[in-house]
Protein backbone atom coordinates (compact mmCIF):
# COMPACT_ATOMS: atom_id res chain seq x y z
CA UNK A 1 0.00 0.00 0.00
CA UNK A 2 1.07 3.55 -0.55
CA UNK A 3 2.06 5.06 3.18
CA UNK A 4 1.39 8.71 3.38
CA UNK A 5 3.10 11.20 5.86
CA UNK A 6 1.49 11.61 9.34
CA UNK A 7 -0.42 14.68 10.19
CA UNK A 8 0.00 14.58 13.89
CA UNK A 9 2.33 13.95 16.49
CA UNK A 10 1.96 13.08 20.30
CA UNK A 11 5.12 13.77 22.28
CA UNK A 12 4.76 11.77 25.51
CA UNK A 13 7.72 14.21 27.43
CA UNK A 14 7.11 12.62 30.56
CA UNK A 15 5.03 10.19 32.23
CA UNK A 16 5.76 11.82 35.42
CA UNK A 17 2.55 13.70 37.28
CA UNK A 18 1.14 14.85 40.28
CA UNK A 19 -2.00 13.21 39.49
CA UNK A 20 -3.02 9.78 40.18
CA UNK A 21 -6.00 9.30 37.48
CA UNK A 22 -7.37 5.66 37.49
CA UNK A 23 -8.08 5.73 34.08
CA UNK A 24 -4.64 7.09 33.03
CA UNK A 25 -3.77 5.67 29.04
CA UNK A 26 -0.05 5.84 30.72
CA UNK A 27 1.42 2.13 30.39
CA UNK A 28 1.20 0.71 34.01
CA UNK A 29 5.23 0.19 33.52
CA UNK A 30 6.08 3.94 33.21
CA UNK A 31 9.23 5.62 31.81
CA UNK A 32 11.69 6.91 34.59
CA UNK A 33 12.53 10.61 34.83
CA UNK A 34 16.50 9.40 34.49
CA UNK A 35 15.66 7.36 31.04
CA UNK A 36 13.75 10.85 29.55
CA UNK A 37 14.71 12.42 26.13
CA UNK A 38 16.75 15.70 26.69
CA UNK A 39 15.80 18.84 25.72
CA UNK A 40 18.51 18.89 22.40
CA UNK A 41 16.94 14.99 21.64
CA UNK A 42 13.42 16.09 21.52
CA UNK A 43 14.16 19.69 19.33
CA UNK A 44 15.72 17.51 16.90
CA UNK A 45 13.31 15.23 16.55
CA UNK A 46 10.38 17.86 16.66
CA UNK A 47 12.62 18.72 13.18
CA UNK A 48 12.21 15.33 11.62
CA UNK A 49 8.74 15.55 12.21
CA UNK A 50 8.42 18.82 10.29
CA UNK A 51 10.27 17.02 7.48
CA UNK A 52 8.43 14.19 7.71
CA UNK A 53 5.30 15.94 7.07
CA UNK A 54 3.85 15.95 10.13
CA UNK A 55 1.56 19.71 10.70
CA UNK A 56 0.16 19.11 14.84
CA UNK A 57 2.39 18.48 17.85
CA UNK A 58 1.05 17.14 21.00
CA UNK A 59 3.20 17.99 24.12
CA UNK A 60 1.71 15.36 26.57
CA UNK A 61 2.47 12.85 29.38
CA UNK A 62 1.85 12.38 32.31
CA UNK A 63 2.14 15.92 32.94
CA UNK A 64 4.65 18.21 30.54
CA UNK A 65 4.49 21.03 32.86
CA UNK A 66 6.63 18.57 34.80
CA UNK A 67 9.28 19.56 32.80
CA UNK A 68 11.56 22.53 33.83
CA UNK A 69 12.57 22.81 29.77
CA UNK A 70 8.80 22.84 28.30
CA UNK A 71 9.24 26.41 27.38
CA UNK A 72 12.60 25.97 25.47
CA UNK A 73 10.48 22.58 23.83
CA UNK A 74 7.48 24.86 23.07
CA UNK A 75 10.58 27.26 21.27
CA UNK A 76 12.22 24.27 19.63
CA UNK A 77 8.44 23.36 17.79
CA UNK A 78 7.93 26.19 17.13
CA UNK A 79 11.27 27.12 15.50
CA UNK A 80 10.59 23.48 13.40
CA UNK A 81 7.12 25.17 11.89
CA UNK A 82 4.79 22.72 13.87
CA UNK A 83 1.81 23.42 15.93
CA UNK A 84 1.85 23.14 19.25
CA UNK A 85 -0.89 21.71 21.63
CA UNK A 86 -0.29 21.67 25.28
CA UNK A 87 -2.21 18.72 26.95
CA UNK A 88 -2.20 19.49 30.38
CA UNK A 89 -4.13 19.18 33.81
CA UNK A 90 -3.02 22.79 34.65
CA UNK A 91 -1.53 21.75 38.00
CA UNK A 92 2.32 23.26 37.31
CA UNK A 93 1.60 26.09 35.58
CA UNK A 94 1.41 29.87 36.88
CA UNK A 95 0.46 32.83 35.44
CA UNK A 96 4.18 33.21 34.89
CA UNK A 97 4.75 30.17 33.27
CA UNK A 98 1.79 30.20 30.77
CA UNK A 99 2.87 33.95 29.67
CA UNK A 100 6.66 32.40 28.82
CA UNK A 101 4.93 29.88 26.79
CA UNK A 102 3.07 31.78 25.03
CA UNK A 103 5.96 34.17 24.47
CA UNK A 104 7.94 31.26 22.92
CA UNK A 105 4.56 30.46 20.41
CA UNK A 106 2.26 27.63 22.20
CA UNK A 107 -0.59 28.05 19.74
CA UNK A 108 -3.29 25.72 21.73
CA UNK A 109 -3.98 23.96 25.35
CA UNK A 110 -6.20 21.57 25.86
CA UNK A 111 -6.97 21.03 29.66
CA UNK A 112 -8.17 18.21 31.52
CA UNK A 113 -11.05 18.00 33.99
CA UNK A 114 -11.69 15.20 36.05
CA UNK A 115 -15.19 16.21 37.63
CA UNK A 116 -17.34 19.35 37.59
CA UNK A 117 -17.14 19.98 40.87
CA UNK A 118 -14.34 19.75 43.82
CA UNK A 119 -15.49 16.94 45.40
CA UNK A 120 -15.82 14.49 42.42
CA UNK A 121 -12.14 16.62 40.58
CA UNK A 122 -10.14 16.01 43.44
CA UNK A 123 -11.34 12.34 44.11
CA UNK A 124 -10.47 11.19 41.12
CA UNK A 125 -7.57 12.81 40.73
CA UNK A 126 -6.38 11.57 43.65
CA UNK A 127 -5.04 15.16 44.26
CA UNK A 128 -6.52 17.26 46.95
CA UNK A 129 -7.38 21.18 45.96
CA UNK A 130 -6.46 20.01 42.31
CA UNK A 131 -10.00 21.24 41.15
CA UNK A 132 -9.38 25.16 42.63
CA UNK A 133 -6.17 25.14 40.52
CA UNK A 134 -7.52 24.18 37.56
CA UNK A 135 -10.10 26.91 37.60
CA UNK A 136 -7.72 29.17 38.25
CA UNK A 137 -5.58 28.15 35.65
CA UNK A 138 -8.52 28.31 32.56
CA UNK A 139 -8.80 31.69 34.27
CA UNK A 140 -5.21 32.62 33.08
CA UNK A 141 -5.76 30.56 29.74
CA UNK A 142 -8.35 32.64 29.02
CA UNK A 143 -6.68 36.18 29.72
CA UNK A 144 -4.07 35.19 27.57
CA UNK A 145 -6.12 34.68 24.86
CA UNK A 146 -4.93 30.47 23.79
CA UNK A 147 -7.56 28.84 22.63
CA UNK A 148 -8.74 26.26 24.53
CA UNK A 149 -10.29 22.94 24.48
CA UNK A 150 -11.84 20.89 27.32
CA UNK A 151 -10.95 17.43 28.01
CA UNK A 152 -13.43 15.15 29.83
CA UNK A 153 -12.96 11.73 30.64
CA UNK A 154 -16.43 9.86 31.37
CA UNK A 155 -17.19 6.55 33.59
CA UNK A 156 -19.53 5.36 35.57
CA UNK A 157 -18.69 7.77 38.63
CA UNK A 158 -18.76 11.04 36.89
CA UNK A 159 -21.27 10.67 33.83
CA UNK A 160 -23.98 12.58 35.31
CA UNK A 161 -22.15 15.59 35.51
CA UNK A 162 -21.64 15.67 31.46
CA UNK A 163 -23.95 18.72 31.02
CA UNK A 164 -22.39 20.48 33.46
CA UNK A 165 -19.22 19.72 31.62
CA UNK A 166 -20.83 21.44 28.72
CA UNK A 167 -22.11 24.38 30.65
CA UNK A 168 -18.23 24.86 31.87
CA UNK A 169 -16.91 24.52 28.30
CA UNK A 170 -19.36 27.48 27.38
CA UNK A 171 -18.24 29.54 30.72
CA UNK A 172 -14.29 28.96 29.83
CA UNK A 173 -14.64 30.29 26.44
CA UNK A 174 -13.54 26.89 24.74
CA UNK A 175 -13.62 26.61 21.51
CA UNK A 176 -13.92 22.38 21.66
CA UNK A 177 -14.71 20.11 24.07
CA UNK A 178 -13.62 16.55 24.12
CA UNK A 179 -15.78 14.23 25.55
CA UNK A 180 -14.18 10.87 25.95
CA UNK A 181 -15.65 8.24 27.02
CA UNK A 182 -13.07 6.18 29.31
CA UNK A 183 -10.89 3.84 26.61
CA UNK A 184 -10.15 1.10 28.59
CA UNK A 185 -6.11 0.42 28.34
CA UNK A 186 -3.22 1.49 30.60
CA UNK A 187 -4.66 1.81 33.93
CA UNK A 188 -8.15 2.16 33.27
CA UNK A 189 -7.53 -2.06 32.49
CA UNK A 190 -7.01 -2.44 35.98
CA UNK A 191 -10.27 -0.30 36.80
CA UNK A 192 -12.91 -1.73 34.80
CA UNK A 193 -15.22 -2.57 37.59
CA UNK A 194 -15.06 0.85 38.95
CA UNK A 195 -15.37 3.03 35.98
CA UNK A 196 -17.26 0.49 33.44
CA UNK A 197 -20.60 2.69 32.38
CA UNK A 198 -23.76 1.15 32.39
CA UNK A 199 -25.78 0.33 29.18
CA UNK A 200 -28.32 3.35 30.56
CA UNK A 201 -25.83 5.85 31.24
CA UNK A 202 -24.28 5.32 27.51
CA UNK A 203 -27.01 5.92 25.42
CA UNK A 204 -27.59 8.81 27.67
CA UNK A 205 -24.43 10.38 26.83
CA UNK A 206 -24.78 9.83 23.24
CA UNK A 207 -28.69 11.26 23.83
CA UNK A 208 -26.90 14.49 25.44
CA UNK A 209 -24.17 14.81 22.88
CA UNK A 210 -26.56 14.43 20.02
CA UNK A 211 -28.54 17.17 21.42
CA UNK A 212 -25.95 19.51 22.62
CA UNK A 213 -24.63 19.42 18.99
CA UNK A 214 -27.43 20.79 17.41
CA UNK A 215 -28.12 23.24 20.36
CA UNK A 216 -24.37 24.30 19.93
CA UNK A 217 -23.46 24.30 16.38
CA UNK A 218 -21.26 27.40 15.71
CA UNK A 219 -20.72 27.87 19.33
CA UNK A 220 -18.67 24.89 20.25
CA UNK A 221 -17.13 22.22 18.46
CA UNK A 222 -18.23 18.63 19.97
CA UNK A 223 -15.52 16.05 19.80
CA UNK A 224 -17.51 12.40 21.33
CA UNK A 225 -15.69 8.97 22.09
CA UNK A 226 -19.12 6.71 22.86
CA UNK A 227 -18.68 3.72 25.45
CA UNK A 228 -18.10 1.31 22.85
CA UNK A 229 -18.32 -1.68 24.96
CA UNK A 230 -22.10 -1.00 24.16
CA UNK A 231 -21.87 0.48 20.90
CA UNK A 232 -22.21 -2.03 17.53
CA UNK A 233 -19.55 -1.39 15.31
CA UNK A 234 -15.56 -0.20 16.52
CA UNK A 235 -13.73 2.93 16.13
CA UNK A 236 -11.57 3.57 13.68
CA UNK A 237 -8.92 4.03 16.31
CA UNK A 238 -6.09 5.97 15.53
CA UNK A 239 -7.57 6.27 11.50
CA UNK A 240 -6.28 3.34 10.72
CA UNK A 241 -3.01 1.46 12.03
CA UNK A 242 -0.03 3.63 11.15
CA UNK A 243 -1.90 5.97 8.35
CA UNK A 244 -2.13 9.57 10.01
CA UNK A 245 -0.40 9.80 13.88
CA UNK A 246 2.53 8.49 15.39
CA UNK A 247 3.67 8.47 19.55
CA UNK A 248 6.72 8.84 21.44
CA UNK A 249 7.42 7.80 24.77
CA UNK A 250 9.52 9.19 26.82
CA UNK A 251 12.37 7.74 27.07
CA UNK A 252 12.09 7.38 22.60
CA UNK A 253 10.21 4.36 21.54
CA UNK A 254 8.10 5.19 18.82
CA UNK A 255 4.27 3.67 18.88
CA UNK A 256 1.34 3.45 16.06
CA UNK A 257 -0.60 3.89 19.13
CA UNK A 258 -0.35 4.87 22.74
CA UNK A 259 -1.05 1.79 23.85
CA UNK A 260 0.80 -0.07 21.18
CA UNK A 261 3.26 -1.74 23.69
CA UNK A 262 0.68 -4.08 25.14
CA UNK A 263 1.17 -6.16 21.94
CA UNK A 264 3.94 -8.48 22.98
CA UNK A 265 5.14 -10.08 19.86
CA UNK A 266 5.60 -6.03 18.75
CA UNK A 267 9.07 -4.32 18.50
CA UNK A 268 9.71 -0.38 18.36
CA UNK A 269 12.54 1.48 17.19
CA UNK A 270 13.86 4.58 18.96
CA UNK A 271 14.46 8.09 17.97
CA UNK A 272 17.87 7.59 19.06
CA UNK A 273 18.90 4.99 16.47
CA UNK A 274 17.07 5.72 13.36
CA UNK A 275 15.83 8.94 12.02
CA UNK A 276 11.53 9.44 12.19
CA UNK A 277 10.81 8.90 8.67
CA UNK A 278 12.41 5.49 8.71
CA UNK A 279 10.28 4.64 11.44
CA UNK A 280 7.64 5.64 9.59
CA UNK A 281 7.34 4.02 6.53
CA UNK A 282 9.82 0.47 7.28
CA UNK A 283 9.43 0.23 11.25
CA UNK A 284 8.11 -3.34 11.60
CA UNK A 285 5.72 -1.78 14.40
CA UNK A 286 3.99 0.19 12.23
CA UNK A 287 3.48 -2.46 9.05
CA UNK A 288 2.25 -5.08 11.43
CA UNK A 289 -1.70 -3.73 11.10
CA UNK A 290 -1.56 -1.02 8.15
CA UNK A 291 -3.80 -1.37 5.20
CA UNK A 292 -6.40 -4.22 5.12
CA UNK A 293 -4.02 -7.72 4.09
CA UNK A 294 -3.21 -8.41 7.66
CA UNK A 295 -7.16 -8.66 8.04
CA UNK A 296 -8.58 -12.28 9.40
CA UNK A 297 -12.59 -13.20 8.58
CA UNK A 298 -14.87 -11.57 8.88
CA UNK A 299 -13.51 -8.48 8.63
CA UNK A 300 -11.33 -9.34 5.23
CA UNK A 301 -14.74 -9.43 3.25
CA UNK A 302 -16.64 -6.58 5.26
CA UNK A 303 -17.67 -3.41 3.50
CA UNK A 304 -16.65 -1.58 6.63
CA UNK A 305 -13.04 -2.95 6.60
CA UNK A 306 -12.02 0.43 5.18
CA UNK A 307 -14.44 2.37 7.56
CA UNK A 308 -13.07 1.13 10.86
CA UNK A 309 -9.93 -1.19 10.04
CA UNK A 310 -11.14 -3.84 12.04
CA UNK A 311 -10.86 -1.72 15.36
CA UNK A 312 -8.79 -1.60 17.79
CA UNK A 313 -5.83 -3.41 17.42
CA UNK A 314 -4.81 -3.04 21.39
CA UNK A 315 -8.74 -3.63 22.97
CA UNK A 316 -8.39 -7.23 20.48
CA UNK A 317 -5.26 -7.88 22.81
CA UNK A 318 -6.57 -7.02 25.84
CA UNK A 319 -9.95 -8.52 25.73
CA UNK A 320 -9.18 -12.08 23.36
CA UNK A 321 -5.53 -11.90 23.83
CA UNK A 322 -5.09 -11.87 20.29
CA UNK A 323 -4.54 -8.48 18.04
CA UNK A 324 -5.01 -9.67 14.89
CA UNK A 325 -9.12 -10.39 15.92
CA UNK A 326 -11.81 -8.76 14.69
CA UNK A 327 -12.35 -6.11 17.57
CA UNK A 328 -14.91 -7.61 20.02
CA UNK A 329 -17.05 -4.23 19.97
CA UNK A 330 -17.88 -5.23 16.48
CA UNK A 331 -21.47 -7.35 16.01
CA UNK A 332 -19.84 -9.13 13.30
CA UNK A 333 -17.31 -10.92 15.63
CA UNK A 334 -18.14 -13.99 17.45
CA UNK A 335 -17.23 -12.86 20.94
CA UNK A 336 -19.21 -9.66 20.80
CA UNK A 337 -22.38 -11.31 23.24
CA UNK A 338 -19.98 -11.94 25.54
CA UNK A 339 -17.75 -8.38 25.60
CA UNK A 340 -21.26 -6.68 25.76
CA UNK A 341 -22.65 -9.19 28.75
CA UNK A 342 -19.12 -8.65 30.84
CA UNK A 343 -19.37 -5.04 30.34
CA UNK A 344 -22.80 -5.22 31.92
CA UNK A 345 -20.95 -7.49 34.86
CA UNK A 346 -18.33 -4.73 35.44
CA UNK A 347 -20.64 -2.07 35.33
CA UNK A 348 -22.39 -3.82 38.26
CA UNK A 349 -20.06 -3.97 40.72
CA UNK A 350 -20.82 -0.55 42.23
CA UNK A 351 -19.08 -0.38 44.81
CA UNK A 352 -15.26 -1.34 43.20
CA UNK A 353 -12.50 0.33 44.62
CA UNK A 354 -10.56 3.04 42.09
CA UNK A 355 -6.93 1.83 41.56
CA UNK A 356 -4.45 5.21 41.54
CA UNK A 357 -1.97 5.52 38.82
CA UNK A 358 1.66 5.83 40.86
CA UNK A 359 4.25 7.71 39.23
CA UNK A 360 7.54 6.38 37.77
CA UNK A 361 10.39 7.12 39.66
CA UNK A 362 12.00 10.54 40.10
CA UNK A 363 10.81 14.01 41.08
CA UNK A 364 7.43 14.03 40.15
CA UNK A 365 6.69 17.57 41.40
CA UNK A 366 5.20 19.94 38.96
CA UNK A 367 7.93 22.03 36.96
CA UNK A 368 10.51 19.29 38.11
Amino acid sequence: MTVAPPIAMLAELTHRCPLSCPYCSNPVQMARQAAELDTATWARVFCEAADLGVLQLHLSGGEPASRRDLTQLVAAARAAGLYTNLITSGIGLTERRLAALDAAGLDHVQLSLQGTDPEMADEIGGYAGGFARKMQVAAWIGDIGFPLTLNVVLHRRNLHQLPRALDMAREMGARRIEIATVQFHGWALKNRDALMPTRDQAREATRIVKEARARLKGQLVIDYVPADYHEEYPKRCMGGWGTSGLNITPDGKVLPCHAAETIPHLSFDRVADKPLGEIWYKGAAFNAYRGTGWMSEPCQSCARKTIDFGGCRCQAMAILGDPSATDPVCVKSPHHSALQAQAQTHAAQADAPLVYRKSPGGNTDPAG
